[in-house]
């Protein structure tokens, strides 16, 4: 492993001349800083974590807490997509990240402990129940929070505009003649509240009485699930001639659903999605569905925090906008 040592002897300085060059010391000259620079860049030269972390009380070590109960893991393309923007923006600016847990081996403990144990300059929360004791812990700790698809007071958020995807989404099936539309929605978060009051909005403004049986819970991103509530719906008297989805993946239960009981999409009835991830794109017919930038809630969601650890932040709500997909899974209703 190359030393500091070994960067002074290359380039003819001491080492503490080496260590002040790296560190940003106004003291040493630009031509020497420059020197030092490329010469621990030819010799691949990684600062010790441990010594920085003596030094500069910062382990640039960022903990992300995602809790996925759908056991879907990194193949839910929705997070895993968030997740991944967190990676690249965190190594950008010069940071890891440590998946946060109740696990160390067969050690259990709480997220704050877990935290402290890896030595975390701050969290980044996703996908948690954000009422849990333990989350509310962290929360409120010593730690730079910033949440996604939540907000706390005082501290960062980064959310989706999910009440105008919704309202897009109900607009459009209104606007295709349709008045028999159903929403299956996923379990009661903050996330449902407002994709519901999206919905409602619409049904007001085009003036449509949605009756209560067409409302149905599944979860998020559970093709079983939502295969039994599209069951549901179809069963009833008066079945929609229009269903949103909770999201572009459990979709696939209520198109299986849809298929085996001889209907066609969209001849028969209409569907919209949700999150426009690539699956929506390449299934027959075309999904038509609301895509949620996921990439730029990772992004911003890591800008904030290194803004919050480095002190140059004020706790704010940052709303990411969306942008509707055109499909073919949607046909204009000229029925009653």
């Amino acid at each position: 492993m190359v030393t500091i040592k070994d960067i002074s002897r290359e380039c003819g300085v001491s080492p503490a001349t080496v260590s002040k060059a790296l560190n940003g010391y106004d003291e040493i000259s630009p031509e020497t800083v420059e020197l030092v620079k490329r010469t621990a860049s030819k010799l691949n030269y990684m600062p010790n974590a441990a010594a920085r972390l003596l030094k500069t009380n910062k382990s640039h070590n960022i903990g992300v807490l995602f809790v996925d109960d759908t056991m879907s893991g990194l193949t839910h393309e929705f997070f895993s997509r968030i997740l991944n923007s967190v990676k690249e923006e965190a190594e950008a600016n010069g940071y890891d990240i440590t998946f946060i847990s109740n696990n160390i081996g067969k050690q259990k403990m709480s997220f704050l402990q877990h935290c402290r144990y890896r030595n975390c300059d701050g969290v980044v929360i996703a996908s948690v129940d954000f009422q849990n004791p333990e989350v509310l812990e962290l929360v409120k700790s010593e730690y730079p929070v910033v949440t996604i698809d939540y907000s706390f007071d005082n501290s960062s958020s980064i959310v989706s505009d999910n009440q105008e995807g919704s309202y897009r989404l109900a607009s459009y099936l209104a606007e295709q003649g349709h008045r028999k539309i159903a929403f299956i929605h996923g379990e009661r978060t903050l996330v449902t509240q407002k994709r519901i009051r999206g919905f409602n909005r619409a049904m007001k403004e085009y003036g449509i009485e949605t009756p209560s049986e067409y409302f149905v819970e599944a979860r998020y991103h559970d093709a079983e699930s939502v295969r039994r509530a599209t069951a549901q719906l179809l069963d009833l008297e008066v079945p929609p001639t229009a269903i949103m989805y909770p999201d572009d993946f459990s979709f696939i239960g209520g198109q299986t659903e849809i298929t085996e009981r001889g209907l066609n999409i969209p001849e028969d009835i209409s569907v919209c999605g949700y999150d426009g991830i690539n699956l929506s794109r390449i299934l027959n017919p075309q999904l038509t569905t609301w895509f949620q930038d996921a990439d730029r809630i990772g992004k911003e969601s890591v800008r904030k925090l290194v803004e919050s650890i480095e002190g140059t932040s004020v706790a704010e709500q940052i709303m990411v906008s969306g942008k509707f997909l055109s499909g073919n899974s949607v046909r204009k209703w000229e029925g009653e």
